[in-house]
């Protein structure tokens, strides 16, 4: 039954669609760091392995991951995977066709751009407009503009300090 009334509170909070900008996709990646250990761009038969580490900021288009290590996996087609640790990381990204950003916060985060998913670990919050997720973890779909959201228990971490997910909802105007 909990189960239920979280679905239904976190289905209002999805109301309105959360896409993220679509043309960041097509922008350039930067990444900047303290130090960086990079794998040679001519490899031909696997990923290649980077590692950024000091006050990293990776930015592509309207995203942005702030992170103190970032590591970045490329395969062979182009795409990468992200994996940003700190003490918080944080996350922004610019929603599609509107003036609003979708505002990330956990000890790790971990992007992939092949199938456009962020997913926060351990103390993640996730922040649209002035609604709120909170939770041990969240995932964020860009293409299907969906969440989820798990506490630290049904992860099977009794100790965590994320044990249920906390969500808050403002209510809306009716010209919205």
């Amino acid at each position: 039954m909990k189960l239920i009334s979280i679905v239904c509170l976190f289905g209002l909070f999805l109301a309105q669609p959360v896409a993220a900008e679509r043309a960041d996709r097509d922008k350039p990646v930067y990444l900047e760091a303290d130090r960086a250990t990079v794998e040679d761009v001519n490899r031909k038969e696997s990923s290649r392995v980077s590692i950024f580490t000091g006050n990293v900021i990776l930015t592509q288009g309207t995203m942005r991951i702030s992170a103190d290590k970032v590591i970045m996996k490329e395969d062979l087609n182009g795409f990468r995977q992200a994996t940003a640790v700190g003490d918080l990381v944080s996350f922004r990204q610019k929603r599609d066709g509107l003036d609003e950003y979708v505002e990330g916060w956990s000890q790790r985060v971990e992007y992939d751009s092949k199938t456009d998913k962020i997913e926060l670990f351990r103390q993640a919050r996730l922040k649209r407009g002035s609604d709120e997720v909170q939770g041990d973890y969240i995932s964020y779909d860009m293409n299907s503009e969906f969440f989820q959201v798990i506490g630290s228990k049904e992860r099977g971490d009794e100790a965590g300090p994320d044990k249920r997910v906390r969500i808050t909802i403002q209510p809306k105007s009716k010209s919205e």
